[in-house]
């Protein structure tokens, strides 16, 4: 067993003999008896949420981060200044100096990255989206 896996594991009792605590003890003291069936149902509960979040968080930290330049390639973005054709672009809220691929691009308007020289992205405009 991974030493997360172990953690995941004390943890989810911790939080299960914390519910028991409260739903055994703490509510009757309040004068609030709930059967013993809805303890049990909510134990069951939080137990299939701590495996379900445990299974997502193991996925998401397996998969490889796509980092730098080269993950950009695909993304979207809008001009901030006219690319004449260098200037800058904002994709997933950060400023980059950019180039366009083909002709002048006003500010404003949407663009894709279509590849990198050096550290400027190089753009093309968006192709607006085909109607029916």
């Amino acid at each position: 067993m991974t030493g997360r896996l172990i953690v995941a594991i004390i943890t989810t009792l911790i939080e299960e003999a914390a519910l028991a605590a409260v739903v055994l003890w703490g509510l009757p003291r309040l004068g609030i008896n709930l059967h013993i069936g809805v303890l049990i149902a909510l134990m069951a509960a939080l137990a299939a949420y701590a495996i379900i979040t445990y299974r997502l968080g193991s996925r998401a930290l397996k998969r490889k981060p796509v980092v730098g330049l080269p993950g950009m390639v695909g993304a979207r973005g809008k001009t901030v200044s006219d690319l004449a054709p260098e200037g800058t672009v904002r994709i997933k809220g950060e400023l980059w100096e950019s180039r366009a691929e083909g002709r002048k691009i006003n500010a404003g308007v949407k663009v894709i990255v279509v590849g990198q020289d050096g550290l400027k992205l190089i753009v093309r405009r968006e192709k607006p989206p085909r109607k029916p």
